[in-house]
């Protein structure tokens, strides 16, 4: 089974329908007219930034006298200054981050015997169809069957998610337990129904809309054996709905560099930051030690229903235990294809790690662990840097932009060109090497579509909602 290119029904939008009838009327198919548009996407790209590259070669003395105004006066000099620093320590903090990636080997898979009992809970909320090729490619895991609990639960879904739960549980018979919550209350009480129920030496999560390849499991907890001060691991992430859309096929390349790069680094600091909601796997009596404030967590007096993973994530790191990163143990999983989902989730990211930021500054200096602190210190340091400067930055953006929008626009086209490349070569090594253009494509996505959301999340980080869980459109 290839599970990177596996498509489910249930993502087949009303809007693919009314592509795919305008194509048939033309005489075009729909995978030409698909990969014409993607390569004019690609094109344009690098027109876009060859036109900024070029621009700014032409303009070389207006920067030169740009900089020498911003040298000239007392705001300018000093963030000269900070700007100097904070590329210096930017530098220094990526060429570790190398060194740390070359150094990192994910934990080769125990033995059947060695293997832990685990109980992978997957909840689901106006999945449809998605959900049984959750559950069938779970059960296809090659993992003991008498070491693996695997529960579905339906969060109060208003489609046909239930339905599809009980044709998995029709096939698969005792090989699943599947339960519903009499009312939608979020995912992180649908887990924590899983856990208490669970029976596992070792809790999984999987999204509802993902897929793992038949090792994923016995690889993704193979850490917990080799390592008994491991609390919690994290899987690598890739894109399922890749084959079509453009956003999937950018973010696919984005999450390579993401997971297999940052969590890579992370893990050999033995402080991953977030283990993914669509594959992580935890220590049994690390989540009980947690639970209770986990699912009681509030932020600003108002409960917590977004960031469960992250959240789950520091309160194991601070009860002092080692978060890892194992490369080998994939999920495939669904992703916005339009940029309003896009930016939503997005947006519900960028507020947890501001909460999640601001728990953490409680504890990472204290002496949460045994052995060496500097590495957590060191990520958080770079994530609250990140959101410090946030607003700083957006201020000198606008002003750019408004008094020399040329220059900005040139600058900021040559930066791109310059920063994506790392990113293109990276997944063109790990990958495929015509996919990695998509690094670039999606840089300018960002840039200059996406700035906004970090500094909107600061400004609304108390504000709840899972802001993509919607009932797909009917056509």
């Amino acid at each position: 089974m290839n599970l990177k290119n596996t498509t489910s029904e249930s993502n087949k939008t009303t809007s693919g329908t009314k592509s795919s009838s305008i194509f048939c009327a033309s005489s075009i198919s729909p995978e030409k007219a698909t990969k014409t548009w993607n390569i004019l996407v690609l094109v344009n790209t690098f027109l876009l930034l060859a036109g900024g590259a070029f621009l700014v070669y032409q303009m070389q003395n207006d920067f030169a006298q740009f900089r020498m105004e911003r040298l000239n006066s007392t705001w300018g000099l000093i963030f000269f200054a900070v700007a100097t620093s904070l590329f210096i320590y930017k530098a220094g903090f990526f060429i570790y981050q190398l060194y740390l990636y070359f150094r990192y080997k994910p934990v080769t898979s125990v033995t059947d015997d060695e293997l832990p009992t685990v109980t992978v809970i997957v909840p689901a909320y106006n999945e449809g169809k998605q959900v049984w090729a959750t559950l069938k490619s779970l059960a296809k895991s090659d993992y003991p069957v008498e070491k693996i609990q695997l529960l579905a639960i339906d969060d109060g879904s208003k489609d046909d998610t239930w339905y599809w739960m009980q044709e998995a549980k029709k096939q698969l018979g005792d090989r699943v337990a599947i339960y519903q919550q009499p009312e939608n209350k979020g995912k992180r009480h649908a887990l924590y129904r899983g856990f208490n129920i669970g029976s596992g030496e070792v809790f999984v999560t999987v999204d509802s809309d993902s897929v793992v390849n038949a090792d994923t499991l016995r690889n993704l907890v193979s850490p917990f054996i080799t390592n008994e001060n491991c609390g919690a691991v994290a899987g690598n992430i890739r894109v399922l709905n890749n084959s079509k859309a453009l956003l999937p096929k950018m973010l696919n390349v984005s999450f390579t560099l993401s997971f297999e790069f940052v969590r890579s680094a992370e893990s050999k600091l033995n402080s991953v930051l977030c283990t993914p909601g669509a594959l992580a796997a935890y220590r049994r009596k690390t989540v009980f030690a947690c639970l209770p404030e986990w699912i009681n967590q509030t932020f600003m007096g108002k409960p917590s229903d977004i960031g469960e993973d992250r959240a789950m994530t520091n309160m194991i790191l601070k009860q002092g235990y080692h978060v890892l990163f194992q490369r080998n143990a994939y999920a495939y999983t669904n992703v916005p294809e339009k940029y309003k989902g896009l930016y939503k989730m997005f947006i519900r990211w960028g507020r947890s790690n501001v909460r999640e930021n601001i728990a953490m500054a409680k504890y990472v200096f204290t002496d949460f662990r045994e052995g060496s602190k500097a590495g957590s210190r060191l990520l958080f340091f770079s994530q609250a840097t990140k959101l410090i400067m946030c607003y700083p930055f957006l201020l000198f953006m606008l002003y750019f932009i408004m008094v020399h929008p040329v220059l900005f626009i040139s600058s900021t086209l040559l930066s791109i060109l310059v920063l994506s490349s790392f990113q293109a070569i990276f997944y063109g090594k790990r990958y495929n090497f015509s996919e990695s253009f998509w690094a670039y494509t999606y840089s300018i996505l960002y840039t200059f579509s996406l700035f906004w959301i970090t500094p909107y999340a600061i400004a609304t980080a108390s504000r709840s909602g899972w802001l993509t869980r919607e009932l797909p459109q009917q056509g």
